[in-house]
This record gives structure tokens, sequence and C-alpha cells, in this order.
């Protein structure tokens, strides 16, 4: 599914809800679906920087795309970064890198975060789209 797509799927179910709290929820729901990483990435060398939770995020390539997994301690950021990763895995570098994320905007989620919280958004996108640059930089080099 195109990733645009994806935005305007997750901004309706966004839609659904009235208030803030009913979409804290549905965040903490969506925490479940999140691809766990692999334990033996749970090391500080995947942890996110800037985030007030702890966030572990890891990529791999795979066909030509790249896929993350990721984990954290806190629900409202784990279904923050499964969000992330439902739009931004299985799709090539180019695609990752040069999209613009507007869902955020769309759904108000970053007005609704604690500064920190919000910080954290930002390092999670920011990291999500170094792995993408550097897989991008390694099949140049590779080709």
């Amino acid at each position: 599914m195109d990733i645009n797509l994806v935005q305007d799927q997750i901004i309706e179910e966004f839609e659904i809800f009235d208030d803030w709290m009913d979409k804290y929820n549905y965040l903490i729901d969506l925490s479940r679906s999140l691809p766990i990483i692999d334990e033996k990435y749970k090391k500080p060398e995947f942890l996110i920087e800037g985030c007030q939770s702890r966030v572990w995020l890891m990529a791999d390539m795979e066909n030509g795309t790249v896929v993350y997994t990721a984990d954290s301690d806190a629900v409202i950021t784990k279904g923050i970064i499964s969000l992330l990763i439902r739009v931004m895995s299985g799709r090539q570098p180019e695609e990752i890198i040069n999209n613009d994320l507007y869902f955020i905007d769309k759904i108000g989620l970053k007005e609704n975060l604690s500064p920190t919280r919000s910080n954290g958004l930002v390092s999670m996108i920011k990291q999500m789209k170094l792995y993408a640059l550097a897989y991008q930089a390694k099949a140049k080099k590779n080709n």
C-alpha cells in the first residue's frame, strides 16, 4: 500500500475519536501490534537519543526495503513508534527519506504530547530516516 494511503488510513482511524484520552487509549492499543525488536538489540547502541522513555529501534534491509522493529518501556511511546513503523516499514529508502509524514500534524499528535515526548517523536523519525539514508548509501556503493 502506498505510504500516503497508509497515512490517510491512520488519519481516518483517529478521526473516530473526539477527545485525546480516547486517542491515547488507541495509541496504547496500537502498542500491542508493534513488531518487537529482538532482545539482542536491546542495547545502548540501539537506544534513540532524546526520548523521555527508552526506545530501541533496529532496521534491516529486506528485498530492497527497510524493515523496522522496535520496543519501548512506555506504552504510549510504543504506540507512537508502532504508527511510525506502520507508515515507514517495508518501504524503499528513498521513499522513507523523501516522504512528508503529514499524518502527525493531521491527527494532532505532536501538539498533544508533552515537550519531552514531542522531542522523542522527532528523534524517532530522525533515527528511522538515518537508517534509510545508511541503506541508500550502502546500495549506491554496491552498484
